[in-house]
């Protein structure tokens, strides 16, 4: 099936080689100079992606879904641009690209494990359902760290780690994210 993807390396000249070897008439590949930026967008599109299910899981529908990923991607590039990163990956396939992949999957782990929360399902009980690693659980604890040290505001991925904190239920995170004072949809750049 035909595919895309992006590979990030400082050495320009390294990522053309890989791109060269891998590249096929069904898979494209991109690449970037920005690793911060790449690295960055694929960890943080876990949380987000177990944000997605917990919507999900409570039954709501596809405006809320493409809501709640958009509005991530502004909190995924506030905290990765103090990172150092490049507002056009986030853009991109390593952006918006994985991010949706991630978020509207059936076979996405992180998006079933918000569906599991969203059941009642704890940590570690979504832990042993999935089977696998999910990213995003400790993806939100770092997350949570992270832009407190930094004083960046990520309501979506914070919603996740109250979650995981056992100190709102996914209803009350709707609650939190749709009481939010008005704001200005604003693009820089």
């Amino acid at each position: 099936m035909p595919s895309a993807t992006v590979i990030a390396a400082a050495d320009e000249a390294m990522a053309i080689a890989l791109q060269a070897a891998i590249t096929s008439d069904t898979f494209r590949v991109y690449t970037n100079d920005d690793v911060v930026g790449v690295e960055f967008c694929g960890a943080v599109k876990n949380p987000i992606a177990v944000a997605v299910g917990m919507s999900d899981g409570l039954g709501y529908g596809d405006n809320s879904r493409a809501s709640l990923i958009t509005r991530s991607v502004a909190e995924m590039t506030r905290l990765g641009m103090i990172q150092g990163a490049h507002m056009a990956t986030f853009t991109g396939l390593a952006g918006i690209g994985d991010l949706i992949a991630t978020c509207t999957s059936r076979h996405s782990r992180n998006r079933l494990a918000g569906e599991l929360l969203a059941k009642g399902a704890s940590p570690t009980e979504v832990q042993q359902q999935v089977g696998q690693v999910v990213e995003g659980i400790p993806t939100a604890y770092a997350l949570h760290d992270l832009a407190g040290r930094l004083g960046i505001d990520m309501p979506v991925t914070e919603n996740v780690y109250q979650v995981l904190e056992g100190l709102r239920t996914p209803r009350e995170c709707v609650a939190d994210l749709m009481g939010r004072a008005p704001k200005k949809e604003r693009h820089e750049g």
